[in-house]
């Protein structure tokens, strides 16, 4: 197995004794976009400045193919780790042009170099056009892509990017996320990405470091995090879970929607939770109600139902744009999910092949 480009060993910071990153563990392969996502708070940010060298780490290590970046006796400056950085606020500075804001970090190079290396890049972003303009006079896209460009000026092997786009509008977000993640696959350019947003997280990684607390709760495929969460936190937080209880028995799990036919390496009469998306449940008017239409949200494609059981847990349900159903209406509830539900006990995920039953995740 290859070794990774980017290798983060048990890392921690606190701030003035607050915990910022408790136990990180986590590596990047080369040409790899890893993004890493979690709530504000969570300790994303910190260890990007950590991996970027504007941090250093009170426990663990920090390895670029094979060379110690940082540790508690060993730290490499951060203008000596060959490591591209884009801020949330760009960072720009603003009394230079497009063209000197790119040309910032090559200053020790030959100026026909320079000009050259900034041309290409300003060219790749699609701002060669505006290379004598003010950062004042841009759009928040046209910043975001001069401080992609300038991070990419001195041909870094690491790029790092801190919330790049969060303050950008919903269509323009979207435009630059793709141009942005082929950009970095045409380039071959081994990138860290961080963001509080799940959609993003999923769309942008080839794997995703879910963050809770300070720890690396899950790393993963996106598909493997979105089907098989380790804990409940990344179950809610990779996908807006509801927790059903169940009993496991012969046949399965028994709920208060019903037997979900899913075999689990317990005992029969053991106490789990099932996570249930909106796409997992289902509802008609057919046989016995267990449940009560309590909202609707039209999407456009579809409608959003809550829907109140009779314990009072609240799910969600998904329906068709045409399937109008009136607040109040009693329906009966059932699991549809065509797939097997994520299942906890305790707190960790349980498979029919125990591969989870210690609620860590084997990296």
């Amino acid at each position: 197995m290859k070794e990774p480009l980017i290798k983060c060993d048990h890392l921690k910071k606190a701030y003035h004794t607050q915990p910022a990153v408790e136990d990180v563990s986590l590596h990047v392969y080369e040409g790899e976009i890893l993004a890493v996502v979690g709530p504000s708070g969570c300790g994303k940010t910190t260890t990007l400045r950590l991996i970027a060298g504007f941090e250093r780490p009170e426990r663990g290590e920090i390895w670029m193919q094979g060379r110690l970046l940082s540790s508690p006796d060993i730290f490499v400056p951060p203008e000596k780790r060959r490591i591209g950085v884009v801020f949330q606020d760009y960072a720009l500075f603003p009394h230079l042009t497009v063209y000197e804001n790119v040309a910032f970090g090559l200053r020790k190079q030959p100026h026909p170099q320079v000009n050259r290396q900034v041309n290409q890049m300003l060219e790749l972003v699609g701002l060669n056009h505006l290379g004598k303009r003010m950062p004042h006079e841009l759009s928040g896209g046209e910043r975001q892509r001069v401080a992609l460009a300038r991070a990419l000026a001195p041909r870094p092997q690491v790029l790092l990017l801190d919330e790049p786009f969060s303050s950008l509008d919903l269509d323009l977000r979207l435009k630059l996320r793709e141009e942005v993640r082929t950009l970095l696959k045409g380039m071959g350019l081994t990138a860290l990405f961080v963001t509080h947003d799940q959609e993003e997280a999923l769309y942008m990684g080839d794997r995703l470091a879910i963050m809770n607390e300070g720890v690396v709760q899950q790393l993963d495929q996106p598909e493997v995090i979105f089907s098989q969460p380790i804990n409940p936190f990344v179950a809610e937080f990779m996908g807006s879970a509801n927790f059903l209880p169940g009993r496991v028995v012969e046949q399965g799990i028994e709920t208060e929607i019903g037997l979900i036919p899913q075999q689990v390496s317990l005992p029969a009469g053991s106490e789990v939770e099932l996570a249930v998306r909106a796409d997992d449940v289902g509802f008609d008017l057919k046989g016995p109600a267990n449940g009560v239409i309590l909202s609707r949200v039209f999407k456009g494609v579809m409608n959003v139902y809550k829907v109140r059981l009779h314990s009072g847990l609240v799910l969600e349900a998904f329906q068709p744009h045409y399937r109008l159903f009136a607040e109040g209406q009693p329906v009966r509830v059932f699991a549809d999910a065509g797939h097997e539900l994520a299942c906890f006990h305790n707190g960790a995920a349980i498979k029919g092949d125990e591969r989870h039953l210690d609620g860590v995740t084997k990296d």
